[in-house]
């Protein structure tokens, strides 16, 4: 049996940095060991109660932040044998503040939590349709409505 998906996906505390001017949040640096190469870096918003999912990149590695509002995220490792090794979720949040690493291979889905939700996505691949499998919620084996 290989790793669960909590020991495969990264889930990484960040620094905020307090300034009387404004404060600043750091979110990747190159000399981390979790970043692999720049591609592209884009914000996402995402609704309350909305899902966006499921999607599996076969190359790119995510970067996901949330400086905005939070959100649930939901990661499906379609290859492990054991059923609850399967599926892990992680909540980011302004509170709550890291970065999760998301290798390519897993199947990923995020709920918004809160009325104003936003991630960063720093990517080491720039978008390419080709590279990525999209399953509707409807469609993919787990629930997440339950």
């Amino acid at each position: 049996m290989g790793e669960s998906v909590d020991n495969i996906i990264k889930y990484i505390s960040l620094k905020k940095i307090s300034h009387p001017l404004g404060d600043v949040w750091h979110a990747i640096k190159s000399s981390d060991s979790e970043y692999v190469g720049f591609g592209e870096a884009y914000f996402s918003f995402i609704k309350k109660g909305k899902i966006k999912g499921w999607k599996k990149h076969k190359k790119a590695t995510l970067n996901l932040i949330v400086p905005v509002g939070e959100i649930k995220f939901f990661a499906y490792d379609e290859e492990q044998e054991d059923k609850h090794s399967k599926l892990s979720s992680f909540t980011l949040s302004e509170e709550n503040y890291f970065r999760l690493t998301v290798p390519s291979g897993i199947w990923l889905a995020f709920k918004g939590l809160k009325e104003r939700n936003m991630l960063l996505n720093v990517s080491d691949y720039s978008h390419d349709p080709s590279e990525v499998e999209a399953i509707e919620i409807e469609n993919f084996p787990i629930n997440l409505n339950d």
